[in-house]
């Protein structure tokens, strides 16, 4: 685990941040934030992220591959949440976000994803090259 750590430097590495709050019903009966709930997490923030590049259901979509998730820290109910996101990984037709859920107090990272998307148009059922917007991102 502390390689993942070691990792995880700060806020800044992440230039796309979105904020979200915990929710009285995402707590298990531990009393803290069950681990499923950062899924959606990272996927209302992944959804912010896509808006940036005029996504759509047709001709110029998005599919997720693939995602991992290391949990790090428990999460308490209330708590205010930042999700830094960032293009890790270009290929072809694929890239990679990395996410990074850090409570807002302290931005102490809770858990860190990799999300395998694929560029997709959904009215040839095919895969598609890199669109433009997304290798522009990485260089950010």
């Amino acid at each position: 685990m502390g390689n993942i750590i070691d990792k995880i430097r700060v806020i800044d590495d992440y230039p796309f941040h979105h904020g979200i709050k915990t929710r009285w019903k995402d707590m298990d009966s531990f009393g803290h934030v069950n681990n499923a709930n950062y899924v959606t997490y990272i996927e209302d923030a992944r959804i912010i992220f896509f808006k940036r590049w005029n996504i759509n259901t047709h001709e110029k979509s998005l599919i997720v591959a693939s995602m991992t998730i290391d949990y790090l820290n428990q999460l308490q109910h209330p708590s205010d949440l930042v999700i830094g996101q960032k293009i890790s990984r270009l290929g072809r037709k694929s890239f990679d976000i990395e996410s990074v859920v850090f409570n807002k107090d302290g931005f102490k990272p809770l858990a860190r994803s990799t999300v395998t998307c694929v560029c997709y148009d959904y009215k040839n059922n095919k895969s598609l090259m890199l669109f433009p917007e997304i290798i522009k991102d990485y260089n950010y």
